[in-house]
């Protein structure tokens, strides 16, 4: 093995930017090779009534394990196979109905050319996406998709580098492609996704993050101070709701309005709920989407809504913490 050489940052930056323009033009140049053949792979994939089945060895196979997450997330069901495995039973989860995508850069990978017989005999559409045409996967498949790039990254041309990186944007348009013929949208996105940012965003509604029944802060619009302040902070919510006969929201009083009444000198004793409440509170459906609570609060201000039901019944309270709690803000 030949001493390393004393480190050199000018020859490390140059090598960087040499990899990113070897691997940029690899990505150019994929648009120029594909064709019908990826057409048919993104309509193949479509149709399929039961899973797409990644398979690829070494590098190929981390390419494809994440290619397989894409299109999970994006409305393709997907999974991945390590064709070494599949040799040793794993060939059982590929069943009639489903779509396998083999990736390898040269085609000859020895353990996906040992199962590619088995696979025919299943009867699932084989989408080979290769750097060879004339390879031995690329003879056996349906669909072939290229991959070809003119030369690695690496000086020495060996370690996979833009073949990878080609691939990888291969499997990304193959998922955008699919997402845009499904009509795949932003709440599907959520759903698949419902521990993250977006799927908080979208799939989380006001009535799954407000208080209610007795948690909720009401007085009658008769009701005296004493009861207006027992009931605001007792509940804990910094404001109360003053609601008629029907339970319908007719203005609210918070500990921001007590503050300023107090400073202006106020006989708090003689005041009742209606002398005091802001009429024409803001309020939001229970049904609404909690990030829709979030943006009422922000345009106008304030840290608290009312929530009502279809009929505009008052049915929950919700503030700028429960929000935050649940990180939809």
């Amino acid at each position: 093995m030949t001493l390393p050489r004393p480190f050199d940052p000018a020859q490390a930056l140059a090598l960087a930017a040499r990899t990113f323009e070897i691997e940029a033009r690899a990505l150019l140049g994929l648009a120029a090779r594909q064709g019908e053949g990826f057409a048919n792979a993104v309509k193949a994939m479509l149709d399929c009534r039961g899973r797409v089945v990644v398979m690829g060895m070494g590098k190929s196979g981390h390419v494809g394990r994440k290619i397989a997450a894409t299109l999970a997330s994006t409305g393709t069901p997907s999974f991945f196979v390590h064709p070494a495995e599949a040799s040793h039973g794993d060939l059982g989860m590929v069943t009639t109905g489903d779509v396998v995508l083999a990736i390898s850069n040269s085609g000859e990978s020895d353990e996906l050319a040992a199962i590619l017989p088995a696979i025919r005999r299943i009867g699932v559409v084989l989408v080979a996406m290769t750097g060879n045409a004339d390879s031995t996967l690329a003879s056996h498949a349906d669909i072939v998709i290229s991959s070809a790039v003119e030369q690695e990254a690496c000086p020495l041309n060996l370690a996979p580098t833009a073949s990878t990186t080609a691939q990888m944007a291969l499997g990304d348009a193959l998922a955008v492609a699919l997402l845009d013929a499904r009509g795949f949208r932003e709440d599907d996105f959520a759903r698949s996704h419902p521990g993250g940012s977006l799927g908080r965003k979208l799939l989380m509604h006001v009535q799954d993050l407000m208080r209610s029944g007795d948690a909720v802060p009401r007085v009658a619009p008769a009701a005296d101070f004493h009861q207006l302040l027992r009931e605001m902070t007792g509940k804990g919510l910094g404001f109360t709701a003053i609601v008629d006969a029907d339970d319908r929201a007719l203005g609210i009083f918070t500990d921001g309005d007590l503050r300023r009444l107090i400073e202006r000198g106020a006989d708090l004793r003689s005041l009742i709920a209606r002398d005091v409440m802001h009429p024409g509170p803001k309020l939001v459906r229970a049904d609404a989407l909690a990030v829709e609570a979030a943006d009422v609060m922000e345009q106008h201000r304030i840290t608290s809504v009312l929530v009502v039901d279809a009929a505009g019944k008052l049915v929950g309270a919700l503030n700028s913490n429960d929000l935050l709690r649940a990180k939809v803000i």
